[in-house]
């Protein structure tokens, strides 16, 4: 069992990923932009990965800034990152090492098999 952060500005995405995870018997946190995510990121509270959208309403290429500050505070932290943008090579090359990606729209068995993936990594 996982906690998992999820970063996601669209409400309704945001509530069904935490379902789904949940669902699978992992806890979840859950913050709507950047700003919410790093008071969580800076908290005591136990956080195993990062499940963040790429582009977030408040911040160009919010997820990439996002997880490279989170794993300054949190250097074992994984990383999955989602979008139903395109991803350039230029945007690849911001991803934080290690980390995963999951194109949207994704089914459960897509979301079940990232997270399960990233857990084991």
């Amino acid at each position: 069992m996982a906690v998992i952060l999820i970063v996601e500005d669209d409400v309704f995405t945001r509530e069904i990923a935490e379902l789904m995870i949940q669902d699978w018997g992992h806890h979840t946190l859950s913050a709507s932009d950047v700003d919410e995510a790093l008071t969580l990121l800076r908290s005591p509270q136990t956080i195993d990965a990062l499940f963040t959208d790429i582009y977030l309403k408040t911040a160009v290429l919010g997820g990439c800034e996002l997880a490279n500050q989170a794993i300054k505070l949190r250097p074992k932290l994984r990383v999955l990152y989602t979008t139903g943008n395109c991803i350039t090579d230029k945007m690849k090359a911001l991803f934080a090492e290690g980390t995963h990606f999951l194109p949207k729209p994704y089914t459960q068995h897509q979301l079940q098999d990232s997270v399960e993936d990233l857990l084991a990594a």
